[in-house]
């Protein structure tokens, strides 16, 4: 969602966040990797094929201004939901991207819970076309 505005460094490095999401809680699951392949090709990466873990020291200065760090910080939560559970070592890496990108608990949950009621219209949505 909304990552075709991204540049190119963030395109990658949100795939990199995205890649460590992912393999945060030790499990690669299928709704999972059809997500990141989702990802990759909204930004235009569906080229990229092998993920490397993004060191978060400096991320900041890759997404510097609040929208482009909200738009990371709402899709890497959707990510981390898609399996069906947002696990607590997603739940920490998550917390930890947030407060690096200076986003507070409280917004951090707000976003959570924005997260939450998106992803059930959608499954609404989607039961109409099943």
């Amino acid at each position: 969602m909304w990552l075709s505005l991204f540049s190119a460094d963030q395109r990658h490095a949100m795939l990199g966040l995205a890649h460590n999401v992912v393999v945060s809680d030790g499990l690669l699951d299928p709704n999972e990797e059809g997500m990141l392949l989702e990802l990759k090709q909204e930004m235009g990466l569906s080229e990229v094929q092998e993920l490397e873990y993004l060191e978060l020291e400096g991320i900041q200065d890759v997404f510097q201004d609040k929208r482009s760090r909200i738009v990371v910080v709402i899709n890497l939560i959707k990510l981390s939901y898609v399996d069906g559970a947002f696990e607590i070592e997603e739940e920490c890496l998550l917390k930890e991207i947030a407060r690096s990108f200076d986003i507070s608990d409280n917004d951090f949950l707000l976003l959570d819970n924005w997260v939450r009621r998106l992803s059930a219209l959608e499954e609404e949505a989607q039961a109409f076309f099943d």
